[in-house]
C-alpha cells in the first residue's frame, strides 16, 4: 500500500526545556485516507515522557491531536542535545472500531497487515532570556539576523533605484515640456511673420490701385490723396510693428 495513512504535523517534537519544570508540545495527526485508522504512540524514554492519548482511532479525513509532556528534569543535557525519539504506528481498522478495541496485536506485523511507522526526534529549545543556549539555537538566530539584514539592504537598494528612476523621469518630462514650448514659440513667430508679409502685400496692392485711380484729377487732389495714402500706410505699419514687438516682449 503506497498511500500514506496519516500526515503528522510537525515532523519533530520541540519542547521548551526548563530545569525542574514540566513542558509540553502538541502533535497533530491527519487521516488522509478513506478508512478508519488506529494509531499508537511509543517513546524510547517512557520514564521521561508521557503521551496523551497514546492510542486512538481517527475517522476518514478527520484529525486527532495528542500531547507530549516531558517530566521536570534536574539536570540539563550538554548543549541541550537530546537523543530521545518517538514512534507513531498506524494501521487500517474496520468501521466501528474504538480505542477500547485496540490491543497489542492490532499493530503486529503479521498476515500481510499494513503497518505504517514514523519516527519523530525530540528537540529541546531553551526558553527566551535563558542562559542555556544550544549551538543550534545560536546558529538559527544568527541565520535569522543575517536574513533580516540582507532583506533590509535589498529594500534600501530598491528604494534608491526607484528614486533615481523618478529623478530621470522628471528630467525627461521637463525637457519634453521645454521642447514643446520652444516649438510653439517658433510656430507663432512664423505665423506672425506670414501675417505681416500678407499685410504688406495688401498695402502694396492698395497703394497701386490708388495710384491708378482717377488719373485726370488735378494736382491738388492727387497731392491730398497721396498724403492720405501715406498717412494710412504709416498707421497700419505702426500697428503691425507694435503688435509684433509686443508679441516678442511677452513671448
Amino acid at each position: 500500500m503506497n498511500t500514506e495513512l496519516l500526515e503528522i504535523q510537525p515532523h519533530e517534537i520541540r519542547i521548551i526545556f526548563e530545569l525542574e519544570k514540566q513542558s509540553s508540545c502538541s502533535i497533530r495527526l491527519v487521516n488522509k485516507s478513506d478508512h478508519h485508522v488506529a494509531f499508537k504512540v511509543k517513546t524510547t524514554s517512557s520514564s521521561k515522557y508521557c503521551a496523551r492519548p497514546n492510542t486512538g482511532v481517527i475517522k476518514p479525513n478527520l484529525i486527532c491531536d495528542f500531547t507530549v509532556t516531558m517530566q521536570a528534569q534536574k539536570v540539563a543535557p550538554p548543549d541541550l542535545i537530546c537523543n530521545d525519539k518517538f514512534l507513531i504506528q498506524s494501521t487500517i481498522v474496520s468501521n466501528g472500531t474504538t480505542e477500547d478495541h485496540i490491543m497489542c496485536t492490532t499493530f503486529a506485523k503479521e498476515d500481510g497487515k499494513h503497518i505504517e511507522e514514523t519516527k519523530l526526534k525530540v528537540i529541546l529549545v531553551s526558553p527566551p532570556n535563558s542562559p542555556i543556549l544550544s549551538s543550534m539555537n545560536r546558529i538559527s538566530r544568527m541565520r535569522s539576523y543575517n536574513t533580516v539584514t540582507e532583506s533590509n539592504n535589498d529594500l534600501a537598494q530598491n528604494n534608491s533605484s526607484n528614486a533615481k528612476v523618478d529623478e530621470v523621469y522628471t528630467k525627461v518630462v521637463e525637457a519634453r515640456k521645454n521642447k514643446q514650448s520652444i516649438n510653439r514659440k517658433h510656430t507663432e513667430e512664423l505665423r506672425l511673420s506670414n501675417d505681416v508679409e500678407e499685410i504688406k502685400s495688401k498695402l502694396r496692392e492698395f497703394e497701386s490701385i490708388l495710384k491708378q485711380d482717377n488719373p485726370r484729377t488735378n494736382q491738388n487732389t492727387r497731392t491730398g490723396e497721396a498724403g492720405f495714402q501715406l498717412l494710412f500706410v504709416s498707421v497700419v505699419a505702426l500697428v503691425v510693428v507694435s503688435v509684433y514687438l509686443g508679441y516678442l516682449l511677452h513671448g
